[in-house]
């Protein structure tokens, strides 16, 4: 007798995550391997980034809104950087190296991207979360002022680096350009991603034009949860929901045709 329709949905996404999972556990042991501490650099790495860009800008003193310490400004702009620069980057050119998975009928062209979008954020969200306790614990910053708008202004930050990953890998695989192109242009979003300053900072003729790069708007929403009261932000929900949302059905599309032109190796 034939499996229902939902039973058939249900058994096919039980599947689709062990393989995620397992594409997860061997993409962090090629990365990091057994030896040292291994997988723990999955975080350890982005901390590390962020711990010396706020090293640099506390020794340098850069003048920010006096209400704001350099260590929670620095924090909050370069943590957020990597939860999107770095899935970006990591699925460019991500099919190639696992072509021989592809023999293996359950894996798919989206696993391999979805396993490494889930690993980039993850290692990116725990980065975060650690610095801030420590910093906090030791009472170089202040804690959050409202941690579900810094939640929530993580996960449409997260939701745009996934959709970025997804459109930006799959055109990748369709064309080498793109990967030639998106790695110098990564460099270049860096300074117009609000990372080293705040929309409010800026005279009200720059603040509509800035508001058009939509990272800027999730770390507008984050640091307003941080700060709280002691900034004010600038930032457009529908605006930023709406790019992700078209971003990741168009990043989709791209794998579904990238997926057509696999050859497994």
């Amino acid at each position: 007798m034939a499996a229902s329709a939902p039973a058939s949905f249900w058994r096919s996404l039980a599947i689709q995550r062990r393989v995620i999972f397992a594409l997860l556990m061997r993409e962090v042991i090629t990365r990091y391997g057994r030896h040292n501490i291994g997988f723990l650099w999955l975080f350890v790495e982005p901390m590390l980034f962020t711990l010396f860009v706020t090293g640099l800008w506390s020794l340098l003193r850069t003048s920010h809104n006096p209400g704001i310490p350099v260590a929670a400004f620095a924090v909050t702009g370069y943590s957020s950087v990597l939860v999107w620069r770095n899935t970006m980057l990591r699925c460019t050119s991500a099919i190639t190296p696992n072509l021989s998975l592809m023999y293996h009928s359950n894996v798919r062209v989206f696993d391999i991207f979805a396993s490494r979008v889930v690993l980039e954020i993850a290692g990116a969200s725990i980065s975060f979360i650690v610095l801030a306790l420590v910093f906090t614990a030791l009472r170089w910053i202040a804690p959050p002022a409202d941690i579900l708008k810094v939640l929530f202004g993580w996960f449409m930050l997260a939701w745009f680096g996934a959709g970025l990953g997804f459109a930006v890998g799959a055109a990748s695989e369709l064309s080498e350009i793109v990967e030639k192109i998106w790695h110098p242009l990564s460099y270049v979003m860096l300074p117009l991603s609000g990372v080293a300053f705040m929309v409010d900072w800026l005279s009200p003729s720059y603040r509509a034009v800035v508001l058009w790069v939509p990272m800027v708007n999730g770390l507008e929403i984050l640091r307003e949860g941080y700060f709280g009261d002691a900034v004010t932000a600038y930032y457009n929900v529908e605006y930023l929901a709406a790019f992700c949302l078209s971003m990741t059905f168009f990043g989709l599309a791209l794998i579904r045709i990238a997926s057509r032109r696999v050859q497994p190796q």
